[in-house]
């Protein structure tokens, strides 16, 4: 059987590791271009083009999957199965017509809910408790194809964007193994998706990365942790853009202010208003409730925790960040 496998990030790798540790014949991976990266703009090739070379697997890396002669060389593959995962590419009908078994994804959420290029993120973003990995037939649709298995992954409040991206491409790797061999035997049966439930995870943009300070603490909790570790959330410090890294969690926070909000003035001060700043982080008022900032990155500088950043810089009582 002749698979290609089609995937770009971290997210994957333990995918195609999976199907070369079972045995399976990966003739094929292709994935995006090299990209430049850095502040030096280094072209880098992408972790599945790594993983792949490791294997000797030859790669291909259209720009554009839907051009004819694109097309072309896979169709000169023959492929019996294509199995992707965060490829970041729609495939073509003409492409998920060429393989007898079909083509399958390994998406990074509990479909319908969460289609499209940025699923884990959103799923953080929007304080979900669980989230998943669901392994589907491709359609010409973003994310609508038939449902073949899927698994569920609790979020915890530690998790950020980042720690369930590895936790779910392990557990993508995990479920394909157990999917395949049914698969490959005929033994699926799937399940259409509920289009009424369907909810989209659109590819983060500038705009969402901005922190709104009249929103309440547990919003931007889960702002700051869905954008980490990229792209980061951030507001405004001296007319500058600072990032915010970390904070605690508001709902389990009781660090007392110094100050009482009568005292700083005789007004209620405005969301945005640093309440507090000591070693234990920065305390800023919000829209519903306190938040405390404990990792930063101010700009031109490095990331940092703030009780490393207080000792060369001392942030005012009553500032008011994104101004």
């Amino acid at each position: 059987m002749n698979i290609i496998f089609m995937g770009t990030p971290d997210f994957a790798v333990p995918s195609l590791q999976l199907l070369l540790e079972e045995g399976y014949n990966v003739t094929t991976v292709v994935t995006q271009p090299d990209r430049p990266k850095g502040r030096k703009r280094v072209l880098t090739p992408p972790p599945v083009k790594v993983e792949a070379e490791k294997h000797g697997i030859p790669v291909l890396q259209p720009e554009r999957l839907r051009h004819a002669d694109s097309v072309d060389v896979l169709r000169e593959l023959k492929p019996d199965l294509i199995v992707t995962a965060a490829y970041g590419q729609i495939l073509p009908k003409s492409v998920l017509e060429l393989p007898q078994y079909g083509c399958i994804n390994i998406h990074a959420s509990l479909l319908p809910k969460y289609r499209g290029g940025a699923p884990i993120h959103h799923a953080v973003l929007r304080g979900e408790s669980v989230t998943g990995v669901t392994i589907m037939y491709m359609a010409e649709g973003l994310d609508t194809g038939d449902m073949i298995s899927s698994v569920e992954l609790p979020i915890a409040d530690t998790d950020t964007t980042g720690t369930l991206f590895y936790k779910l491409s392990i557990a993508g790797a995990d479920l394909l193994k157990r999917t395949l061999p049914d698969l490959l035997a005929g033994r699926i049966q799937a399940v259409p998706q509920n289009e009424a439930d369907a909810v989209y995870s659109p590819n983060i943009r500038r705009d969402d990365e901005l922190m709104n300070w009249s929103r309440s603490s547990v919003e931007l909790w889960n702002q700051i942790r869905g954008l980490n570790p990229f792209p980061g959330a951030y507001t405004l410090w001296n007319g500058e853009v600072m990032k915010v890294w970390a904070s605690a969690n508001p709902k389990t926070s009781v660090e007392p202010r110094s100050r009482s909000l009568s005292e700083m003035s005789g007004n209620a001060p405005v969301p945005g208003t640093v309440l507090n700043s000591n070693e234990q982080g920065i305390e800023v008022m919000t829209g519903e409730g306190t938040l405390w900032l404990t990792n930063i990155q101010p700009s031109g500088k490095k990331a940092m925790p703030v009780s490393e950043f207080i000792r060369g810089v001392k942030i005012e009582t009553g500032t008011v960040f994104g101004r």
